[in-house]
């Protein structure tokens, strides 16, 4: 899961690239992310806020997938169909669980 939120926010243009190492005989993967800045230097993602939490899960029908500020940012949903982007899932018409916001 965590690489296939790292290939979305890369496909997303958030991220510069993302590696996964595997740890030895420790059990699960780490996850090298290499941020992405403009000339200026400035980040890309300039926000991130988690909506749906252990405590909390948060779920969105197709028709109330949330925008995130008028479109400029991305809402990451976790669907049947796997991973994606607001957008995406709108486009597609399936709901699910509301991961994150990214601006």
């Amino acid at each position: 899961k965590k690489e296939a939120l790292a290939a979305l926010l890369k496909k997303e243009g958030y991220i510069e690239d993302f590696a996964v190492a595997d740890n030895g005989s420790r059990p699960g993967s780490s996850l090298t992310v290499t941020m992405k800045y403009s000339p200026e230097r400035a980040r890309t993602i300039s926000g991130l806020r988690r909506v749906s939490k252990p405590g909390l899960r948060v779920y969105s029908a197709a028709s109330d997938v949330p925008r995130v500020l008028g479109g400029l940012g991305v809402a990451v949903v976790s669907t049947s169909q796997g991973l994606m982007t607001d957008r995406e899932a709108r486009k597609r018409n399936v709901g699910g669980e509301v991961l994150c916001f990214v601006w």
